[in-house]
């Protein structure tokens, strides 16, 4: 621990971030020049998929405790654990993922597994909550617009980021075992019972014994997340085959080596059912050792802790998070850690037409998050006195936005926001330039080996990009795919979709997004004509109001609309187009997009279910906390033994 304490002193010095600041302007200019002369073109367009998972208690007995190992050491991919709900895992080139099926055609969608701060931006785009509202946002990247001003509040995902030039993903040596959710009172020789009551164990969160990251979880910022992702494939037929069988395989080896150590991988975008402990109290746990914050129930990686450290610096101390029925303050950014999600990347192989796919894509928004909400609910114990009925009209259906906005947006110029549209390629290179500065680390502090390969030559850059948290960005450099694509690359990291139920659902949503921002392009499609402005309000009414948001789109004739069913008309026709365009065949593409397709018709989202489940158990006479914990259990219980969501409605 006192190494960990030693490093992040030592990245938030005055120092540090003057000699990081001279790197990353180095290097930066060397990427510019690369993008201009041709570098960073590739051949063809390559895919890749992030998952993020809770864990929660999967029998009346306690969790496993890992065996006592020495954990002073700082394994080096601790120290690039990524705050930014990116991973960015599907093109590490450090995070050797298992080798990809070599059997992946003809992959079936089948799960592997048998088993109010407000949306609207104010007046001078302040993220400052609001009483019931959720956070609005700048307008723009700093460097965007001089004219921009930001207010201070809005914030970002906190996953893991093994995609920057730091180590393996290898298990972490902790210092000190971590307790175990709940201890077993059981003594040697009495009878072997569960614990606890099954009505009080079910569905709790739980930590992760770090055994369980031995197989094809990794690491992300709380104990009790994991994230699995697919190592890059070309944009074809073979590329999404492949792309399928590696989710189903590996979420189902990850479940399955969770289940040995009593605990459950659930996919979903928050949990509800809180550790035994509370979720205030398991979220606010810390010690503060010579000045440095470390928080409990978070991976002591260095850099999680120096971005915590650097966040509540700025925010003074403590961050508050202000939701519909809910106010509160937290001593530690891992708040965050409420929520998962789910990043496509699309590696543009044309540097030139990079902007074109970027600002494509920032029209696609609003539309796909409102058909893709499943977070309208906290953890129950959160609500205090709130009134069950009105919580249901006006919680946000997607509160994954609001605590990634608020966990870590505590700078001048806020870090997690709807991006400003492209002028140039060599803008992205830019915009994390001018980006505020959070938690620098130099290269020097884990190596002294010279630099050799592209990602060691962009070390601190890429370290600064790690901290970039818009919710669509460009990644720079990455893993090698065969006959796509070199180390050189640029590609799009899309990410506010949230967790979905099924692993169908999160193929077909990654077939829907990727399909559509190259449908878009190839078609030369006049999306990029709805003015930024109205993407971004229809993103954060998505956020808010789910499948009802209003929202904002240019037809194909160039007409302005906010009909739903001429918006989605759209959506899908363009997203079979561009996966056609890449040579998915008519079949697989009605394989993939016909589960999301289905939810549109049905008019039900997960978070739609969840707030009609929860009204179902109030209308029973439940109060609050226990209508969202059977709503939780039933949502469980459904993912377990159906398909797709879909079948759910």
């Amino acid at each position: 621990m006192d190494d960990i304490v030693d490093l992040v002193t030592r990245s938030l010095a005055d120092e540090t971030a003057a000699a990081f600041t001279e790197r990353v302007d180095e290097q930066a200019m060397q990427l510019r020049r690369a993008i201009e002369a041709g570098e960073f073109d590739n051949e063809a367009f390559s895919v890749g998929l992030e998952i993020e998972l809770y864990a929660i208690n999967a029998e009346p007995d306690p969790p496993e405790p890992d065996e006592d190992e020495d954990g002073e050491a700082v394994a080096e991919e601790d120290l690039d654990d990524d705050l930014s709900g990116s991973g960015d895992a599907a093109w590490s080139g450090s995070l050797e993922a298992p080798a990809e099926p070599e059997d992946g055609g003809g992959a079936s969608l089948e799960p592997g597994g048998g088993n109010e701060a407000s949306l609207e931006p104010d007046g001078d785009d302040s993220l400052e909550p609001a009483g019931d509202e959720l956070s609005g946002q700048s307008d723009g990247d700093a460097d965007d617009d001089g004219d921009d001003s930001f207010g201070p509040g809005e914030g970002p995902s906190l996953d893991i980021d093994p995609d920057s030039p730091l180590a393996e993903d290898e298990p972490e040596t902790p210092e000190e075992e971590t307790e175990p959710a709940v201890e077993s009172t059981v003594e040697d020789g009495e009878v072997d019972e569960p614990y606890m009551d099954p009505e009080d164990w079910a569905g709790r969160l739980t930590r992760l014994p770090d055994v369980v990251f031995e197989g094809e979880a990794n690491k992300e910022l709380g104990l009790h997340n994991a994230e699995v992702n697919t190592e890059p494939n070309s944009f074809d037929q073979t590329g999404m085959e492949v792309q399928t069988t590696a989710v189903e395989m590996q979420t189902k080896q990850a479940r399955q080596q969770a289940s040995k150590h009593n605990c459950e991988l659930v996919l979903d975008a928050m949990w509800t059912i809180p550790p035994e402990e509370g979720s205030e109290a398991y979220l606010s746990a810390h010690e503060t050792r010579d000045g440095v914050v470390l928080a409990e129930n978070m991976r002591q990686a260095p850099r999680y802790v120096a971005l915590d450290n650097e966040a509540l610096d700025r925010a003074g101390g403590s961050i508050d998070f202000d939701v519909p029925g809910y106010s509160g303050s937290f001593p530690t950014i891992l708040f965050e850690s409420l929520a998962t999600s789910i990043q496509p990347h699309l590696q543009i192989p044309d540097a030139a037409a990079f902007p074109e796919y970027y600002n494509a894509a920032i029209r696609t928004l609003g539309p796909l998050l409102a058909l893709s909400v499943n977070s309208p609910f906290l953890p129950a114990d959160m609500y205090d006195d709130t009134d069950g009925e009105w919580l249901c009209a006006n919680t946000h259906h997607e509160l994954r936005i609001a605590a990634f906005e608020q966990s870590v947006n505590t700078s001048e110029n806020p870090k997690v926001r709807v991006p400003r549209d492209l002028d140039d390629t060599t803008d992205v290179v830019g915009r994390v330039v001018d980006d505020d500065l959070f938690a620098p680390f130099l290269r020097e502090f884990l190596h002294d080996d010279e630099r050799t390969a592209f990602a060691e030559e962009f070390w601190e850059f890429d370290h600064k990009r790690g901290t970039y948290w818009r919710w669509l960005r460009c990644v720079i450099g990455g893993t090698a795919v065969d006959g796509a694509s070199t180390e050189k690359s640029l590609r799009i990291e899309y990410r506010p979709l949230p967790t979905q139920p099924h692993v169908k659902d999160m193929i077909g949503l990654q077939a829907l997004t990727v399909g559509l921002i190259r449908g878009l392009v190839v078609a030369d499609h006049p999306a990029v004509e709805l003015p930024w402005q109205e993407a971004k309000r229809s993103f954060y009414n998505a956020a808010r109001d789910g499948s009802d948001a209003d929202l904002s789109w240019v037809t194909a004739d160039g007409e302005r609309t906010a009909d739903h069913d001429e918006i989605y008309d759209e959506i899908f026709q363009y997203a079979r187009l561009g996966l056609a365009e890449q040579d998915v065949p008519e079949a697989r593409i009605d394989e993939y997009l016909e589960p999301i397709k289905a939810r549109y018709e049905a008019g039900v989202t997960p978070s739609d279910w969840k707030i009609g489940r929860v009204r179902e158990y109030l209308d029973d006479g439940d109060d609050l906390s226990t209508a969202i914990q059977s709503m939780q259990l039933d949502y469980i219980e459904n993912s377990r033994e159906h398909h797709s969501f879909d079948e759910w409605v």
